[in-house]
């Protein structure tokens, strides 16, 4: 691959991660704004679960950066068992978000309907937009670990991976700054 595609992939890559940004940019916008409705909670606690799932996905970022640096030495074995492993921890980090939505209708709110608040409907969405985002790439790591398995990655062939780690690292940031939003901001 030539350098000219090599940096239209990565301009691509970042437009992406900056449309993403403006969208969470403008859902936290307005829940901010929606805080100062009278039917706001202001008491409502986020799910431990979604604890749990941050610090997965924390681990899952470390992981996944620990196998692109067994890629780039071509250590094949360490980069599978690092991928799988981060694979593994998405899915877990998927597993306690809805373990989360579990606990927020057992506290009795849901998304929509009489039993629904503004607060717990901007908690869903917010949630919800973001698991779309790590659906995605979770179907990139299954990328990375398939051409690791193939071994595509050999020689100086390595953007796939160095922007699939870049992009994991983004969601994992964006999931950081949700969590942190919605723990902190009352």
């Amino acid at each position: 691959m030539n350098r000219k595609q090599e940096n239209s992939k990565k301009m691509m890559l970042l437009i992406g991660m900056i449309s993403i940004t403006m969208t969470f940019a403008g859902l936290t916008s307005a829940y901010v704004v929606s805080s100062y409705r009278s039917d706001w909670l202001s008491s409502f606690e986020i799910p431990f679960a979604f604890t749990i799932s941050t610090i997965l996905l924390l681990i899952s970022s470390l992981t996944f950066h620990l196998a692109k640096h067994y890629v780039l030495k071509n250590n094949k074995p360490k980069s599978l068992i690092l991928v799988s492993t981060t694979i593994f921890l998405a899915f877990l980090f998927v597993f306690y978000q809805f373990k989360g939505f579990q606990e927020i209708i057992k506290s009795g709110y849901y998304f929509t309907g009489a039993q629904s608040s503004i607060t717990t409907s901007f908690l869903y969405v917010l949630v919800i937009v973001h698991l779309v985002h790590l659906i995605a790439g979770i179907i990139v790591l299954l990328k990375v670990f398939y051409k690791i398995s193939a071994n595509k990655y050999i020689g100086s062939n390595k953007l796939g991976i160095q922007l699939g780690v870049i992009f994991w690292h983004f969601l994992d940031f964006l999931w950081l700054y949700l969590y942190l939003f919605m723990v902190l901001y009352r």
